[in-house]
């Protein structure tokens, strides 16, 4: 584990340092600062891009989960997902949360957010179904007291190793510290296929995992993709779960071909 920690935060070093020069170009946008072109969006209730009370929107140059159109909350969790694939790469979001959370929504939600990782694609979701089977990297903001770390991992529908063996239950918090208000985070999401998988928060490796497979709880009924199947790669996605969130950055450094 050790060597791949190092392989791959030498991999982190040279997509960070990619700010001239040939690297630069090998950085994918995948939001474009302009709209949601290249993106596709499930809420649940709601049939494919149908986007219920403009919750995914473009203002500013940010990609905004906003829920100044909305009545009530009446569990409309939402997904926006980038639609190609990929299976090695490095995934930077830059994200803050903003205002107040949805009244009504559960206290859980409260500044949470996440990058789902190999996940099913938006079309094969169920109308009512909530989260799409994937490996979430879980944004959470903290409280005016008490801890509570960010990029943390859960696991709708799929299953992951540490030191050896499957993690038990549904989430497990990263070593991160705790960040509040509307500050601006960086997280990195250093995915290697069905191999290592690493968070990074502004420069500090907090979490490690490997062999995702499908598995657990949370697996829709009728899902196709037998149990135990290793998850190789899959989309991309941010969430909407009640609170208002802001990215400024979501791009990805495809590591196809790298070796690692």
């Amino acid at each position: 584990m050790r060597t791949a920690i190092l392989s791959s935060l030498l991999l982190l070093s040279l997509a960070t340092a990619c700010g001239k020069g040939a690297e630069q170009d090998q950085w994918i946008q995948l939001f474009n600062g302009k709209d949601l072109t290249g993106w596709d969006i499930k809420i649940s209730g709601y049939p494919l891009n149908e986007n219920f009370r403009n919750t995914f929107r473009v203002e500013d140059g940010l990609l905004k989960v906003s829920y100044d159109e909305y009545e009530e909350w009446n569990s409309e969790f939402g997904h926006i997902f980038y639609d190609q694939t990929f299976s090695d790469y490095i995934l930077r979001v830059e994200y803050r949360f903003v205002g107040e959370q949805m009244p009504g929504a559960p206290g859980w939600a409260l500044r949470n957010n996440g990058a789902m990782l190999h996940s099913q694609s938006a079309e094969s979701m169920g109308l009512d179904q909530d989260f799409p089977v994937s490996i979430e990297a879980q944004f959470l903001g903290g409280s005016v007291e008490g801890e509570r770390p960010t990029a943390n991992v859960c696991t709708p529908g799929t299953d992951i190793t540490m030191n050896g063996a499957t993690v038990p239950g549904h989430c497990t918090n990263s070593t991160s510290k705790t960040y509040r208000g509307e500050e601006w985070v960086t997280v990195e999401m250093i995915v290697h296929g069905r191999g290592d998988i690493f968070h990074v928060v502004e420069g500090d490796t907090v979490l490690a995992y490997s062999n995702p497979v499908v598995g657990g709880g949370n697996i829709p009924e009728g899902y196709l993709v037998p149990v135990g199947s290793a998850l190789t790669g899959g989309y991309i996605a941010l969430q909407a779960e009640s609170h208002p969130i802001e990215f400024r950055k979501v791009e990805l450094l495809d590591l196809s071909g790298r070796g690692h």
